[in-house]
């Protein structure tokens, strides 16, 4: 007889790799509540707070902070520790005054970016669909789970909107087109950085991106792969340190026994 529902456990073994768990500290893993974000695409706030932050030595302390409503994702207060937090969200912890942004690295791990509180205003969100819902409303979706109804008539599928994170309001919106500064958030090129030199289409297949970093690197990748965060040269968030250039094996060593000579 199969299986019904729902699983409600994860064991540490499956949990995603970029969560970075050690498999001896114990059996399981916190498994993300249903939300905005795919578990295999989020960080649940458990691991924010206890093993990425170290503002926590135990999920009950986890708890405890979070239901006196010290942390805000978005904007609002989550009092579950396994909400899924994910790309692009603002996390806020207005008690100690600290924002940071989650955004990948070239190695596709998530790091939790500290922004200022101008920056932590805003965030980025991609349009998933563009249709007409009940009335003749025109509506879109973005990759977080939001509907945002009477849209500009010039935003299209793959383009990115700016959202006002206290109003709720689009305030901008970047064109997914030869030119933008692009994010990648899914493959093997994860958390890369670059400008869009040209676009392959093929009709009932994917569209190929050709992207060129600010060293010149050149990459291709699926348009679905694809995440405009600002125009031309111009990035409109704060990128992890490395500003999503990734280094060859031989790079990383010179770099890291640069750093070892420093110390």
């Amino acid at each position: 007889m199969g299986r019904r529902g729902n699983k409600k456990h994860l064991k540490r073994l499956a949990a995603p790799k970029h969560w970075m768990l050690d498999k001896l500290s114990g059996v399981w893993a916190p498994r993300p509540s249903t939300g905005p974000h795919k578990l295999r695409e989020c960080l649940p706030l458990i691991i924010i707070l206890r093993n990425r932050l170290k503002y926590a030595l135990t999920g009950e302390e986890v708890r405890m902070i979070l239901c006196n409503k010290l942390v805000k994702v978005d904007g609002k207060a989550r009092l579950d520790p396994k909400y899924p937090a994910g790309f692009m969200d603002v996390i806020s912890i207005r008690k100690i005054d600290s924002d940071f942004r989650l955004l990948y690295d070239v190695k596709g791990r998530f790091r939790l970016v500290k922004i200022d509180s101008e920056e932590a205003n805003f965030k980025l969100c991609r349009v998933m669909r563009h249709q007409l819902g009940r009335g003749g409303v025109p509506y879109i979706s973005t990759h977080d789970g939001r509907t945002l109804r009477f849209p500009d008539p010039e935003v299209k599928v793959g383009d990115t909107v700016k959202l006002n994170l206290k109003t709720g309001k689009v305030e901008e919106f970047y064109h997914c087109d030869v030119g933008a500064s692009i994010m990648i958030i899914k493959g093997r090129n994860t958390g890369r950085v670059g400008n869009i030199r040209k676009i392959e289409k093929h009709p009932g297949s994917h569209n190929i991106a050709h992207i060129d970093d600010i060293k010149g690197n050149k990459f291709a990748t699926r348009m679905n792969n694809v995440f405009v965060i600002g125009e031309h040269d111009e990035t409109h968030v704060t990128l992890p340190q490395g500003e999503g250039v990734k280094l060859s094996i031989l790079q990383e060593r010179s770099v890291t026994r640069a750093k070892r000579r420093r110390n």
